[in-house]
């Protein structure tokens, strides 16, 4: 009876869940780091291209397909109204050091371009409380991607 209800209410609205929908894993992580890029106004070239690369080697992707889930991705977030809508995605399919993990990644996005805007450290830190990853871990994460991006580039600002 609750699938036909389902089944109603997207046809409803036009469609069901595709493959590309926010209930996704891949896509509401994607959602996410896309947030994270832009959060200090405009996602970089470089952001992007580390955003795509994370897509790729974390979900085993290749280049076209991890474009059209970071496509999906930026989608969603554009139509979210919170971070929840991801988060809680993350939260059903990983266990807590897969968490802990994609904060890292997230650093790793906002690390790329050698500085952290305060609005990037900002979003970082309520995904990483709404994935209930620690704040010694989310610090530890930051150092860590601060260190390569230091070893990459030769500066960065914190």
């Amino acid at each position: 009876m609750l699938e036909g209800l389902k089944d109603f209410f997207a046809a409803l609205t036009g469609g069901g869940a595709g493959p590309h929908d926010a209930d996704d894993l891949r896509v509401a992580a994607a959602a996410l780091l896309f947030h994270v890029a832009e959060a200090d106004g405009s996602a970089s070239a470089l952001e992007l291209e580390t955003l795509r690369a994370v897509l790729a080697e974390e979900y085993g992707l290749d280049g076209e397909a991890a474009r059209r889930i970071e496509a999906a991705g930026e989608a969603a977030d554009a139509e979210a109204v919170d971070l929840y809508r991801f988060t809680s995605v993350l939260m059903r399919h990983l266990g807590e050091a897969e968490r802990v993990h994609f904060v890292e990644l997230l650093w790793r996005v906002v690390f790329v371009d050698g500085a952290v805007h305060e609005l990037e450290d900002n979003v970082v830190w309520r995904i990483a409380e709404l994935l209930g990853v620690s704040t010694r871990d989310r610090m530890r994460g930051k150092h860590d991607a601060m260190q390569g991006a230091a070893e990459r580039t030769g500066s960065v600002e914190a």
